[in-house]
C-alpha cells in the first residue's frame, strides 16, 4: 500500500512539474510575442495581423484573435475610479485618527491600482506601447487610452507617432537647458506637438462614430462566435456602448451590415475571407463538398453543410459568391439534422468557379479538370468525331476520381478498369481545342481582311 501510495504521490509531482512547465513556456511565448509586436514596423492592423499570422504558423482568424484588445473602463457601481477616489477623498474629511489613516492607504492602494491598469491599457495598445513613457506625458485619460485601441489604419497610426517622436527630441534637447530664449522655444513646441497627437486621435475619433464602434463590436463578437444572439452581444459590450444600445437596436444593426440572421442566431464571414473568397471555397469543396457530373454528362458542382450553423454559411457563401441555386433544410437520408446545398448547375456557373478556385485545390483539382474540359467540348465541340469518345472517357475519369479510396468500389457497374483508367488523363482534349481555336480566330482574321 505504501509502495502504491509513493508511486501516486510521484506521479502527482511530476504533473505539477508538467503544469509549471507549461505555464513557463505560455509567459515565455507571450513575452515573445509581446516583443515581436513592439519591433514592428508601423502600419495597418490587417496587415500586423497577417505578418503576426506567417510568423507563428496560425491561420488568420487565430491571429486576429490573439491580437484582439479587451481595453474596458474600470468602474464600481457606474462610478468610474477617479470620480471614485474624488468621493472617498470628501468621505476622508469626516474621518479622524486611525480611520483617516486606514482610508487614506486604501486611496493609495487604489491610485497605484489604477496607475497599473493604465499601464496595461497602453500596453495593449501594442502600436503604440513602446512609446509609453510619452503617451504618459501626453495627460491621456482612460477614455483617450481606450480610443488608442481603435486605431487601426496606418497613416493616422503615423500621424500619432510622429507627434510622439517631435515632443520627445524637443524634451531632450530642452534638457540641461537654463531658462533662456531657446528653452522657451522648445517648451513651445512641446505644447505644439502634445496638442497635434491629441487633435490626430480626435480627427480619427471622429470618422468613427458611436454607432461605427458598436458595429465594429459587433462585427467582432459574431466573426469570433458564428450563432451568438443579439443579447449576448449587447452583454459583452463595455458598459459605455452597453448603455447606449439593446439587443432590438443590435439586431437591426446586424442586419443593415449583411449579416446572416437564422433564427435569432447571428453567423458572418469575415470581410478578410472574403478577399481571398475563391480559395476559401476550394477548400471547402475539397472537404465538404463535390465535383461530378450526373448519367446524362451534366456537370455538377456544390457544398453540403448540415443544422443551423450550416444553412446560415450557405447563405453566407450564395451572398459571397454571387451565383449558384440554395436548397435549404432538406431532408437528411439518417432522419438526423437537416441538408443544406448550394449547388451550381448552370456552366457558365460551373465555369466561373472550377477556373477561380483551381489554383487554391489540394484534393480535387482533377475533377475541376474533367470538368472544365467537359464543358467546353459541350459548349464548342459536339460535332467533331472524337466528341462522344472523349466524354465517355470523361464520365469514366470523374467516377474513378471521386471513388478512387473507396474500398471495394465496384469500378465494373460503369465498364471502368481501375488499373489502366488514369492512362485517360493524358488524352485531354484542351491543347487540341486551344489549337483549333487558334485557327478558328486565324481564319476569321483573313475572311475580314479579304472583305476590306
Amino acid at each position: 500500500m505504501s509502495e502504491k501510495g509513493d508511486k501516486l504521490r510521484q506521479a502527482a509531482e511530476l504533473a505539477d512539474q508538467e503544469n509549471e512547465l507549461v505555464e513557463r513556456q505560455k509567459e515565455l511565448t507571450d513575452k515573445m510575442k509581446k516583443t515581436w509586436l513592439k519591433e514592428q514596423r508601423i502600419s495597418s492592423h490587417f496587415d500586423v495581423e497577417k505578418r503576426f499570422a506567417a510568423e507563428y504558423q496560425l491561420s488568420l482568424s487565430k491571429a486576429r484573435k490573439e491580437l484582439t484588445t479587451n481595453v474596458k473602463k474600470l468602474q464600481v457601481e457606474d462610478n468610474d475610479v477617479p470620480s471614485l477616489i474624488k468621493q472617498l477623498r470628501k468621505y476622508r474629511r469626516t474621518l479622524k485618527g486611525e480611520e483617516k489613516i486606514a482610508i487614506t492607504e486604501s486611496i493609495d492602494n487604489l491610485i497605484k491600482a489604477y496607475g497599473e491598469h493604465l499601464d496595461n491599457t497602453i500596453e495593449n495598445a501594442y502600436w503604440i506601447s513602446k512609446y509609453k513613457p510619452i503617451v504618459k506625458e501626453m495627460t491621456c485619460n482612460e477614455d483617450t487610452l481606450i480610443k488608442l485601441s481603435y486605431v487601426t489604419e496606418e497613416n493616422a497610426r503615423r500621424d500619432m507617432i510622429d507627434s510622439l517622436c517631435k515632443y520627445w527630441e524637443a524634451k531632450l534637447d530642452r534638457q540641461g537647458l537654463s531658462f533662456n530664449k531657446e528653452y522657451a522655444k522648445l517648451s513651445k513646441q512641446m505644447v505644439v506637438n502634445k496638442k497635434a497627437f491629441k487633435k490626430s486621435l480626435k480627427d480619427y475619433m471622429l470618422g468613427v462614430s458611436p454607432k461605427d464602434i458598436i458595429k465594429q463590436e459587433i462585427l467582432k463578437a459574431v466573426c469570433e462566435e458564428n450563432g451568438i444572439s443579439s443579447r449576448q452581444i449587447h452583454e459583452r459590450l463595455p458598459s459605455n456602448l452597453f448603455k447606449k444600445t439593446s439587443p432590438s437596436i443590435i439586431s437591426k444593426m446586424a442586419k443593415s451590415m449583411n449579416i446572416t440572421n437564422v433564427n435569432g442566431a447571428f453567423y458572418k464571414i469575415h470581410d478578410d475571407i472574403k478577399k481571398d473568397i475563391y480559395a476559401y471555397t476550394a477548400a471547402f469543396i475539397d472537404s465538404d463538398g463535390y465535383i461530378t457530373m450526373d448519367k446524362n454528362h451534366n456537370p455538377r458542382v456544390g457544398l453540403i453543410a448540415t443544422g443551423e450553423r450550416g444553412k446560415a454559411f450557405m447563405l453566407e457563401m450564395h451572398k459571397s459568391l454571387g451565383c449558384g441555386r440554395l436548397h435549404l433544410d432538406q431532408k437528411s437520408p439518417q432522419a438526423t439534422r437537416p441538408v443544406n446545398r448550394l449547388n451550381f448547375y448552370s456552366g457558365d456557373d460551373v465555369v466561373n468557379i472550377l477556373t477561380k478556385c483551381r489554383p487554391h485545390f489540394r484534393m480535387k483539382g482533377a475533377n475541376a479538370d474533367i470538368l472544365l474540359e467537359l464543358i467546353r467540348m459541350k459548349k464548342s465541340y459536339k460535332k467533331t468525331d472524337w466528341y462522344k469518345e472523349r466524354k465517355d472517357e470523361l464520365f469514366q475519369l470523374m467516377k474513378y476520381e471521386n471513388h478512387k479510396d473507396h474500398v471495394g468500389y465496384d469500378f465494373s457497374q460503369y465498364g471502368i478498369d481501375p488499373t489502366t483508367v488514369a492512362k485517360l488523363h493524358d488524352k485531354c482534349k484542351m491543347t487540341l481545342m486551344d489549337k483549333l481555336d487558334y485557327e478558328n480566330i486565324q481564319k476569321t482574321h483573313k475572311t475580314i481582311n479579304k472583305e476590306e
